[in-house]
This record gives C-alpha cells, structure tokens and sequence, in this order.
C-alpha cells in the first residue's frame, strides 16, 4: 500500500454568525514536519492536531491553518468611538514611520478599520470560545480522514506508476541476462584469438601468471553477480508495494542500490547491446526515483 506524502483538505463551519475554516496540507519531506497557524484564541487547538496528525501520518511536512471570521447578522452595528480613534491614531503613526523610511504604504479603508478586534460589535452576541473551540475538535477527524483519504489516491495512482516501472526493470534485467549469455562465447571467442597471438609471438612467458590475468578479466567482465542482485531488488521493491504504512525510506534506499547495479553493468557491458540495457535501465530507475520521493 502506497500513501503519497501529498494531500490537501479543507472544512467550514459556523456557530451563529462567527465562521470558522480549517485547512491541512502537505508536501514532501524528509520526516514528519508539522507548522500550524491559528486564528487568535485557536492555540489553544495545537497540540491536538499534532497528536492526531501524528497518528494519521508519518512524513510530510504538514501545514494547519485555522481562520475565524465574525460577520454582522444583518441587523445593525454597534461602532466603538474610543476603538476607531485609537485605530486611526496607530495607523497614521504607522504611516509617518513609513514614510521616514522612504516607503510608501497602500491607503487605508473604513472597510478594513471595521474588521479591526474591538472597532464594532454586532448585536448577535458574542460565541463563547470554549463553543467555539469543541466544534472545532469535533469535526477535526472528518478533515483529517479527508486529508489522510487524499494521500491515499495520490499514492495509489504513484503505486501503478511504481509497479509498471518495476515491471521495465524486470524485462530489462532478464534482456541483459540474455545479451551476457550471448556475449560471453564471443568473449571467450576473441580471448582465445588474442592469447594465441600472444603465444606466438612471445617467449619465456609465465604460463602461471598469463592463467592469473585470464580469470581476473574473467572476473572484471562477469555480470552475474549485478543479474542476481537486480532480481532480488525487484522482488523486493514489489514486495515494498504490497506492506501498509510507511515505505519511502526504504524505497529510498532500494533505489540506490538498483542504481549502483545498474552503474556496474554498464561499466562492465562489453557490448553494445549490454551498454544499451544498463543505459535503458538507469533511465527507469531515474524515475522511479521520482515518484519514490512522494511516497511516505
């Protein structure tokens, strides 16, 4: 099972006329990176999310972003004389500050001196913050199932990606183990021709030491070790898709070890056709590696 380190999910809700909506989000990252950002008075809310959040996934960095906004029910408002003076009086210090420092700051509006906390007050009531606060909670898991649902999705279509690229790998390391059988008579072949060359056109050689360099070029030219070992990695990365919970650092790890094969073959190809599959090869495990870095 797949889950993308990836989701978004967004909530709204209201008691009277104080609105409130709650956002999760999150992309990659190394481990679990949790950021919150509260409406005034919503901090209190923090070490629930992350306690839940931690629960629900395991990488990511994740990002909770509360907003509340109070709205006039459509009868009148109540403006504060005392509240906007104050609130005139600040924002032209803060204008003559600026303009000190050579900045030019964008007009000021009544509409957003009424948004300022204690300007006005509507004549709906005030909510108590604790009401407020346990609505919240209340419906936290329905957004949270809904963010953790959509690293789901986005990890399952990773998941078909993953396992048609693993499938590539497959073919392609079955064609080298092909291309090897085929190249080693030719090898051996051109060998024999280049030693009786050698033989011929030289005396006093170590017969002893002539055999040692053979089974060393034999050796350096032998790829049945990196065919091995590519076959065990693609059944491991198979058997990675099949195990629920966190895989991107294992995956991770596994993508480097099917790279350093993929390096060595190419590097002991002796062919073309063997240098055309490790390049094919190093070509897919490129974007696997890819999607292996959404993965959680």
């Amino acid at each position: 099972m797949v889950n993308s380190m990836t989701g978004f999910s967004t909530l709204t809700g209201n008691i009277e006329n104080v609105f409130w909506a709650l956002e999760v989000k999150s992309v990659n990252s190394r481990g679990l990176d949790m950021r919150m950002r509260f409406a005034e008075g919503g901090e209190v809310l923090e070490p629930f999310f992350k306690a839940s959040l931690a629960k629900a996934v395991k990488r990511g960095a994740v990002n909770v972003n509360l907003r509340v906004e109070k709205r006039a029910n459509g009868a009148s408002l109540q403006v504060n004389d005392d509240s906007v003076g104050a609130a005139i009086t600040a924002i032209k210090h803060i204008e003559h500050i600026a303009m000190q420092k050579g900045h030019t700051l964008a007009p000021t509006s009544a509409a957003s001196v009424l948004k300022l906390p204690g300007v006005c007050d509507g004549d709906g009531g005030a909510v108590n913050a604790d009401t407020l606060i346990a609505d919240i909670k209340e419906q936290a898991s329905t957004v949270i199932k809904a963010f953790t649902d959509s690293r789901a999705a986005e990890g399952a279509a990773i998941g078909k990606v993953l396992k048609a690229q693993i499938d590539q790998v497959d073919t392609l390391t079955q064609n080298a183990k092909l291309a090897a059988g085929e190249r080693q008579a030719f090898v051996a072949e051109k060998l024999r021709e280049n030693l009786g060359l050698i033989m011929s056109n030289a005396t006093d050689l170590d017969s002893a030491r002539v055999e040692q360099e053979l089974a060393l070029l034999a050796v350096k030219s032998d790829i049945t070790e990196e065919i091995d070992r590519l076959i065990a990695h693609v059944q491991a990365a198979r058997d990675l898709l099949k195990v629920k919970g966190a895989i991107g650092r294992k995956f991770d790890f596994l993508m480097q070890e099917f790279n350093r094969e993929a390096n060595t073959l190419c590097s002991k190809s002796g062919s073309t056709e063997l240098t055309r599959i490790g390049l094919d090869l190093k070509t897919v495990i490129d974007q696997m590696r890819e999607q292996v870095q959404n993965v959680e």
